[in-house]
């Protein structure tokens, strides 16, 4: 009893995991992914934005496609999920482990269904944060270095000024 979704996602009920096929995609997709890249997609926007509305999640989508189209950024999304400058990294979740143990919930994978399919609202956002939870000497490099755009649920959205 498997169930397909647009980007071929199949969700297997009895055991909650999930694979890619492929073979199943019936929409026009901007983005083509590598299994390897979308499992990293849908684990970062379920652990960054887990708790957040659909737009939330995709806004986090748009956030990591915007990267890998940005000169500035490594070219796939896993390079960009796990990008590290001077031993820190780029996402939270990779760093504290939750990355790697979240459940991605049917939200998540309708919402990176729909960055992939082209649906961008970041307004070119190339970074976020929530300022409740990030550390204050983070939030004040972003502040200073950083463009704001906009609020959306518990992140802060920002590009680069340059």
């Amino acid at each position: 009893d498997a169930e397909k979704n647009a980007v071929g996602i199949v969700s297997i009920a009895a055991s909650g995991q999930r694979i890619v096929d492929y073979q199943v995609v019936d929409k026009e997709l901007k983005y083509n992914l590598s299994e390897k890249d979308l499992e990293a997609l849908l684990r970062i926007v379920e652990a960054e934005a887990g708790g957040e509305d659909e737009e939330g999640k995709l806004l986090v989508a748009n956030v990591v496609l915007n990267r890998v189209e940005n000169d500035k950024f490594p070219d796939t999304v896993a390079e960009v999920v796990f990008q590290q400058d001077n031993g820190v990294t780029q996402f939270s979740p990779v760093k504290n482990g939750r990355f790697r143990s979240v459940e991605i919930s049917e939200e998540t994978v309708s919402a990176v269904e729909r960055a992939l399919e082209g649906e961008d609202i970041s307004q070119g956002a190339l970074y976020f944060a929530a300022r409740k939870y990030a550390d204050s000497e983070k939030m004040k490099w972003f502040d200073e270095k950083l463009t704001f755009l906009f609020s959306h649920g518990g992140h802060e959205f920002f590009t680069s000024p340059y």
